[in-house]
C-alpha cells in the first residue's frame, strides 16, 4: 500500500496496521502528495506518531504550523514548538499551546493557563477552553497544597459543562486528568469509573491514554504507550505528586 492509498483508507485500517504503515513512512522519509501535507500530519498526530506529524506539518508551511507545534510539544521539543507557536495568530489556541510549552518547560505557575482559559472564554472557542482547563487542572494538581485537588476539580468541571453545552462527549484528556483529581480527593471508585471512560474514549499513544492507564494503576501499559507515542515525560508531571 502506498502513502496515497494509506491516507485515503486509514480509517478502515486496524490501529496496529495503520501505526506500522506510518512508521514505515517515517523510516522511508516518504512525502505526502502536494497539498496533502497538513491532513497527513493531522492523521499522523492522531495516530500517535508525532515525529512523522512534525515532519509532514513542516512541509505544509503556514498551514501546518499549529500541527507542527502540537507534534513538537508531544515530543518535548520545546524550542521547535515555540518557534511554530510564535508564528500563529494571537488567539486562544495559540495561548493554550504557549501555556502547555511553559508547563513542559517547568513553568508550573498557573498564570499562562488562566490567561488562555480567559481568552478562550472571550472568544467562545470551546475546544481551546477545554484544552485550557485541562492544562490548568494539571497545574493545580502539581501544587503541593492539599486543597489543590479540589481547585482542580472545580476547574475541570468547567470543561465538562462546555462539552454538555456544545452537545459533545467529554474530552478524553480532560476526563483522564479529572479521574486523577478525583483519586487525589479520596473518591477512589468515582476515579476508577472516570478513568475507564477516559480510556475508552482516548486514542492509542495519546496523553489521555497514558493518563487513564496511570490512574488505573496499569503502569507498565502506560509506559509502553508513552514510549510508543514518543511522549515527553513532562506531560505526566502531575501524576504521583501528593
Amino acid at each position: 500500500m502506498n502513502l496515497a492509498e494509506l491516507l485515503s483508507e486509514i480509517e478502515a485500517l486496524p490501529d496496529e496496521l495503520a501505526f506500522a504503515e506510518l512508521n514505515k513512512a517515517l523510516a522511508a522519509n516518504i512525502v505526502p502528495p502536494p497539498g496533502e501535507e497538513a491532513p497527513a500530519a493531522a492523521l499522523a498526530l492522531r495516530l500517535g506518531v508525532p515525529e512523522l506529524a512534525l515532519y509532514w506539518a513542516q512541509l505544509a508551511g503556514e498551514q501546518g504550523a499549529a500541527l507542527a507545534a502540537a507534534a513538537a510539544l508531544r515530543l518535548g521539543q520545546l524550542e521547535t514548538a515555540s518557534a511554530f507557536i510564535d508564528s500563529l495568530p494571537d488567539n486562544a489556541r495559540r495561548a493554550v499551546l504557549h501555556a502547555r510549552a511553559g508547563m513542559l518547560g517547568g513553568q508550573w505557575d498557573t498564570a499562562q493557563a488562566e490567561a488562555a482559559r480567559d481568552q478562550a472564554r472571550r472568544e467562545g472557542d470551546a475546544p481551546a477552553l477545554i484544552a485550557a482547563v485541562t492544562l490548568l487542572g494539571e497545574l493545580q494538581l502539581l501544587m503541593s497544597d492539599k486543597a489543590k485537588p479540589y481547585a482542580a476539580l472545580r476547574t475541570l468541571a468547567e470543561g465538562l459543562k462546555v462539552a454538555e453545552l456544545t452537545h459533545q462527549a467529554a474530552d478524553a484528556h480532560l476526563l483522564a486528568v479529572l479521574s486523577y483529581a478525583q483519586q487525589r480527593a479520596g473518591s477512589a471508585s468515582k476515579a476508577q469509573r472516570t478513568a475507564v471512560k477516559a480510556l475508552e474514549r482516548s486514542l492509542p499513544r495519546s496523553p489521555a491514554r497514558v493518563w487513564a492507564l496511570l490512574v488505573l494503576n496499569r503502569k507498565a501499559e502506560a509506559e509502553a504507550q508513552r514510549l510508543a507515542g514518543q511522549l515527553a515525560a513532562g506531560w505526566f508531571a502531575a501524576f504521583g505528586r501528593e
